[in-house]
């Protein structure tokens, strides 16, 4: 587990006596980044089978971030519970990362993913990555199969641009959790699918899914999941990131949280603090007529020391509008919701109708990830905002 350098003394003791034993993370200078080249690595080399003569990061980017290899341990054998009986242990606001293949459903409540950050699954027959970065804020899922290979993934225990550093049990490849790359080692360059995923408060999932199941506490390790490791990190917006020396972009303070949807070359982002005010808000993307709507009632996971007693801080998701032939147009109708001007049907967080004539259509998802800010423009620098 990670411990951040502005916890408590208390707070640290009440965890280590929890979780055994761990290492403190302590915040080291950071290069910005730069074109790859070789660089003395400020990471520990020993104990891996890695060939690192190939990566297209500078190896002086990655940092080491408190614990080794697997220190934070990932989920490989993921057991699930109903929608009914994860209610007892989430709060309706909590958020879960939602991702539906084949008609099925399954949620990866944050409170869990906290303290593991990976989840290696199956899913109707795909075998799946389920990660977070805390530190960015970033939930991505991608498909594990990868040049040919099923691929399983750890975490490396190293940052870069304070983010997640992973690696694969296959090749001992290092792959970039924001991006889905891989950075280092013999596969360097192969980039991962990403699978459709959004994150979505646990009522939202369960009234979308109702059958759907929910990542079990049962994960074989011992950790007081519903805490927060990560208290405060949220709270002020302006506070540096854990880890980063890179350039801040000043256009929004560093740990707002934003919307970015990519389609094609295109990145535009959307603050939440912008949506607050237009919870509806239709833009043109890379040529795509698309909406995104904002749901307020969704809780941080990185706020108060209790996730289920945190500030509500919301989530987005970006649709194309065009859908049976005609472009719709939309306006807000109620908390998380917003109708269509040609039907007058009402539509979800998820993009589906649940009322009117269009009642049970599925607008399609954008490419799209709620995270922060200072993540976004040191991984997507042309990004540009909406508006």
């Amino acid at each position: 587990m990670r411990i951040h350098p502005r916890w408590s003394l208390a707070a640290a003791l009440v965890l280590l006596a929890g979780c055994g034993a761990t290492r403190t993370r302590t915040a080291q200078p950071n290069a910005a980044q730069q074109r790859p080249q070789l660089a003395k690595a400020t990471f520990d080399t020993s104990n891996w089978h890695t060939d690192f003569s190939p990566h297209s990061v500078s190896l002086s980017s990655i940092l080491p971030g408190g614990p080794g290899r697997d220190g934070i341990p990932p989920i490989d054998h993921p057991r699930f519970v109903s929608v009914a009986a994860a209610g007892r242990f989430l709060a309706s606001r909590e958020p879960v990362i939602a991702v539906s293949i084949g008609g099925r459903a399954r949620a990866y409540p944050l409170q869990i993913l906290v303290w593991h950050e990976i989840v290696n699954d199956t899913l109707a027959g795909t075998p799946i990555a389920v990660t977070y970065c805390p530190l960015c804020n970033s939930a991505v899922v991608f498909d594990r199969r990868a040049a040919g290979r099923t691929l399983t993934f750890g975490t490396t225990g190293n940052l870069r641009n304070s983010d997640l550093v992973m690696w694969d049990r296959q090749t001992e490849s290092w792959w970039q959790q924001f991006s889905g790359e891989a950075i280092v080692g013999s596969l360097t360059g192969t980039r991962l699918s990403a699978v459709d995923s959004q994150t979505l408060s646990f009522a939202a999932f369960r009234a979308r899914f109702p059958s759907g199941d929910v990542l079990s506490r049962n994960t074989g390790f011992q950790r007081p999941y519903g805490q927060n490791p990560y208290a405060g990190y949220d709270t002020v917006p302006t506070s540096r990131p854990f880890d980063y020396g890179g350039r801040l972009d000043p256009r929004l303070p560093p740990v707002e949280r934003v919307e970015s949807i990519t389609v094609g070359s295109d990145t535009t982002v959307a603050p939440f603090d912008a949506l607050r005010r237009q919870p509806v808000t239709e833009a043109t993307i890379g040529h795509v007529p698309a909406v995104v709507l904002f749901d307020p009632r969704v809780l941080s996971p990185l706020d108060a020391s209790t996730i289920a007693a945190s500030r509500s801080v919301g989530s987005a998701a970006a649709f194309d509008r065009r859908l049976g032939g005609r472009t719709l147009d939309f306006q807000p109708a109620g908390v998380g919701t917003m109708r269509d001007l040609q039907t007058g049907s009402s539509w979800d967080i998820t993009g589906r109708a649940i009322a009117g004539p269009m009642r049970g259509m599925q607008l399609r998802r954008l490419h799209d990830l709620n995270a922060f800010w200072f993540a976004v423009a040191a991984f997507l620098p042309h990004a540009r905002l909406l508006g």
